[in-house]
């Protein structure tokens, strides 16, 4: 994956490595394989195919910044996680929940939420067929040289540029994780949970503090 400017409305960081330009999904591959990403792409953005898995980048994280938009249908007639669900996995491991959760109170699996752990401070969410973002601050565990934790994971997130959570603690996976090595660095991930979720202008800076 490069680290050219994405060539969207907004710039990015000049050291930013773009994830996905609009334009191909080179940089992913299926979960749990070395498959090429089975998603369409068309219109500067990818969207799920229903059953052909959730993908991963290739790079791999520790410290991140991330940004990533993304666009949810409207399922009138569908109703709680059953209503354009979709999820944000920092290193694989920790969900940010992805879901159509316009104008309800915050709860643990709605939008934003780390997924069961915790709900975003405020809803944030656009209603349904409107572009959203999430930049995300992530800082890994930390962990001494006979491999023990000294230290949780943590993140900040802003949703549609509003704070909803701010150095949050993250004690542990968040469910559906790829793996438990939570020592090493892991990919951006992005789940294929059946609903026809696009996403686009993903980025992302790796921290050193």
């Amino acid at each position: 994956m490069s680290n050219v400017l994405f060539k969207g409305d907004e710039p990015i960081p000049s050291d930013a490595i773009v994830l996905f330009d609009g334009s191909s999904l080179a940089g992913w591959h299926k979960r749990g394989s070395d498959e090429k990403a089975g998603w369409k792409v068309e219109n500067g953005y990818m969207e799920v195919v229903p059953g052909t898995g959730d993908i991963c980048t290739r790079e791999l994280f520790e410290d991140v910044q991330l940004h990533v938009e993304f666009w949810l249908p409207l399922m009138a007639d569908c109703e709680g996680q059953a209503r354009a669900n979709s999820g944000v996995y920092l290193q694989g491991r920790y969900e940010v929940q992805v879901l159509d959760s316009y104008k309800l109170d915050p709860q643990l699996n709605d939008c934003a939420a780390f997924y069961t752990l915790a709900a975003p401070c405020v809803n944030a969410a656009r209603p349904p067929e409107n572009w959203q973002s999430y930049d995300i601050f992530f800082h890994a565990p930390r962990f001494n040289e006979l491999g023990v934790k000294t230290q949780n994971a943590r993140a900040s997130v802003l949703w549609n540029g509003i704070w909803v959570h701010h150095n949050l603690e993250i004690p542990g996976p968040t469910g559906g994780e790829i793996d438990h090595d939570f020592i090493k660095p892991g990919p951006l991930l992005l789940q294929d949970h059946g609903n026809l979720i696009r996403f686009r202008n993903i980025w992302a800076r790796k921290l050193g503090c």
